[in-house]
């Protein structure tokens, strides 16, 4: 399954006044954090009204038509232009009947995961980090709003379940790299640990743990990034050990954290194998 977002993320701020009247030629994800949005959609005219907590998804080449709700708060959220191919059978949302709009499950978790997207989303370029967390709202999404496939042939066989599973387990790590543990993520899963285990590194091309712990390095460099110490950066990943995490640090990102504090934009070279897409 290969995501591909098609522009930079899309940060809502609308007052009372907007409105907009357009068809993407891309999938787009409408994600709602404050106040209320009403949309018109499609040619049968369907209303639909987005609230907190929220998703709309507008297929590729679907007219809608949106206003502000009228009330006091400011509609604010996000908007993802992407596509999704699944296994190189084309755009995935044309092969699912789904629920138009939805409330995402679990909001105590997917509203702090969608609040951070869109204050961290750059503003000119998509980013790796950026992928992981959105597929991570996306999945949310489509575990809530699937209804059916379209067709008997459009169902993907057992590897392409597998494949998806993989692809969801390895975005909740990548989104979440300080919160949940791979048992946390795996409790879940229809399969046998050992085989999901080496499935996983079959198709990413690392083991969970250095999968994890890969995330958890990028995260670190990031907070270097942004002028933190070595050691309150270990502390916040749960390092003891400021030693042993510098040398966890530039096995994975090719330099030694003071070093990449120091020149932060500059591009490491992974010691770790590459991750496959």
């Amino acid at each position: 399954m290969t995501l591909r977002l098609a522009r930079p993320t899309i940060k809502m701020d609308h007052g009372r006044s907007w409105k907009i009247d357009k068809v993407n030629p891309v999938n787009d994800l409408i994600v709602c954090l404050s106040g209320q949005g009403n949309y018109r959609m499609g040619e049968d005219d369907e209303r639909i009204t987005l609230a907190p907590g929220q998703a709309l998804l507008v297929p590729a080449y679907t007219r809608f038509r949106g206003t502000h709700s009228g009330g006091p708060d400011r509609y604010t959220g996000i908007a993802q232009h992407f596509a999704l191919e699944l296994f190189g059978r084309g755009d995935m949302v044309k092969q699912l009947q789904l629920r138009r709009s939805v409330t995402l499950p679990d909001w105590t978790f997917n509203g702090p995961v969608v609040q951070h997207y869109r204050t961290h989303s750059p503003s000119g370029t998509t980013t790796l980090s950026q992928h992981h967390k959105f597929m991570l709202i996306l999945l949310a999404y489509l575990e809530t709003a699937f209804v059916s496939w379209q067709s008997p042939q459009d169902v993907p066989d057992s590897q392409d379940q597998l494949s998806v599973q993989i692809m969801l387990a390895a975005s909740r790590l990548a989104a979440d790299p300080v919160g949940d543990g791979i048992e946390e993520v795996f409790a879940k899963l229809p399969y046998n640990e050992d085989y999901f285990r080496r499935a996983f590194k079959d198709r990413i091309g690392l083991t969970p743990t250095k999968f994890r712990e890969l995330k958890r390095m990028e995260f670190a460099a990031s907070r270097l990034g942004m002028g933190l110490t070595v050691k309150a950066v270990a502390a916040e990943l749960g390092y003891s050990d400021p030693y042993y995490f510098s040398r966890m640090f530039k096995r994975f990102i090719g330099t030694s954290p003071s070093t990449y504090r120091e020149k932060p934009d500059v591009e490491p070279a992974p010691k770790e194998p590459g991750i496959a897409t």
